[in-house]
């Protein structure tokens, strides 16, 4: 029997089952809805965007995901973690990514400019009448929350003054691989009365009174840049620093969440023991934050020998950029490695989704789970199926896929 750890996983039959799959028919028509063109960019830029089945995940492990995340907010509020700027704001569109086995839920890491938030909204709405097991984690009126979500943010800075201009700015957002989900954002956005632009960080010229984009001034910056310091981009910085537009999520949320040396800091049980954290959030971290630690050439040997138990991150990395597993590693990427910059946290296998290809046999891809976060509280929680060391969106028939609860 399946079990996660001592109780029957009821997820792993469904996620076994490859003929439990999506309403097509209600995706395309969601898609196409109001904007062919939106619909045609999706399918030539992001084919693999969308894998074609639902993921299961079984109440405990969701509780799990939960549970976990409430700690850390907890945690991260405690005198002495953070030394970072204050910001009032919260910061937008946190991901919780996790891998879910038989001992349970693990966090792998945090992200505060998670991708794909979006566009998993619109396929969970897409996919709210299927006959399928489980419940959905998020009702049908999530862009009206998402818009909500930022009037908060600026409500946290100015106050009961309305949000009426927002940039979404990244490099060269046109080329970004989910440069469609910034036109979905926009549009959403501006249904809700906010209106949306979407431009490079090189377009805006700040000013005395604030930060313009073509001559319209900004009231807020949604940053999906993954410069987390800003240091390449001192206008967008300084008119941060100085108060002249509100940014979510800010170098401060990045340095207090998402830098993954904080991991290190999550799993060491001791370390938060002396920052006066509970029993009750060590306990839950110890079991849901894998051993995490930072890479030191001194310790070469025992890292190469133990190398297969473990998997190498950069610090400041992104979209699993210079990720490797530790069984894959070769001498000369290891080498690298040892120069610094790198986290090695224990290797906690993803789940596996069974999938049928057209004209192939069933074949078993990876997931892991993202938990989108406003606020310590989960918005909505989607998978993403890959092939590979990490996710990665070229793998046919993987992609984002609607969660299901059961259990």
């Amino acid at each position: 029997m399946n079990e996660i750890s001592g109780f029957p996983d009821v997820a792993a039959p469904l996620n076994a089952d490859p003929a439990l799959v999506l309403d097509q028919p209600a995706l395309q028509q969601a898609l196409h809805a109001g904007d062919e063109n939106w619909a045609a960019r999706v399918a030539t830029q992001c084919p693999h965007l969308f894998s074609g089945v639902p993921l299961f995940v079984s109440r405990t492990h969701y509780e799990q995901m939960r549970a976990v995340i409430e700690a850390v907010e907890r945690i991260v509020q405690l005198p002495g973690w953070d030394e970072t700027l204050p910001d009032a704001t919260r910061g937008v569109f946190y991901g919780y990514d996790f891998h879910l086995n038989a001992s349970g839920a693990h966090l792998i890491e945090i992200n505060t400019n998670a991708g794909g938030g979006v566009l998993n909204a619109l396929l969970l709405a897409s996919q709210h009448f299927l006959a399928l097991p489980g419940a959905q984690t998020a009702g049908n009126d999530l862009p009206e929350a998402f818009a909500e979500m930022f009037r908060a943010e600026w409500r946290a800075v100015r106050g009961d003054t309305a949000l009426k201009t927002l940039a979404i700015v990244d490099e060269q957002a046109e080329q970004q691989y989910l440069y469609p989900e910034f036109l979905l954002a926009q549009r959403w956005l501006e249904a809700a009365g906010i209106r949306t632009l979407i431009a490079d960080p090189s377009q805006l010229q700040a000013r005395n009174n604030g930060l313009y984009f073509e001559n319209q001034r900004i009231d807020l910056v949604y940053n999906r840049l993954t410069d987390f310091s800003l240091q390449q981009y001192e206008n967008l910085r300084h008119a941060w620093r100085h108060g002249r537009i509100v940014l979510t999520p800010s170098p401060a949320h990045y340095a207090r969440y998402a830098d993954k040396r904080q991991l290190v800091r999550l799993s060491d049980a001791e370390h938060l023991r002396q920052l006066g954290a509970v029993a009750a959030d060590i306990a839950i971290l110890q079991t849901g934050v894998p051993e995490t630690r930072q890479v030191v050439q001194s310790d070469a040997e025992p890292w190469w020998s133990a190398r297969k138990q473990w998997f190498f991150k950069p610090v400041s990395g992104y979209g699993s950029k210079g990720s490797y597993s530790g069984a894959k590693l070769t001498k000369r990427v290891f080498e690298e490695i040892l120069q610094g910059g790198y986290i090695a946290q224990r290797l906690a296998p993803p789940g596996e989704r069974i999938i049928q290809r057209a004209d192939e046999a069933p074949v078993a891809l990876k997931y892991d789970v993202r938990c989108y976060v406003y606020a310590g509280r989960i918005q909505l929680a989607a998978a993403r199926l890959y092939q590979g060391q990490t996710t990665n969106f070229r793998t046919p028939g993987g992609g984002f896929a609607p969660v299901r609860v059961v259990g």
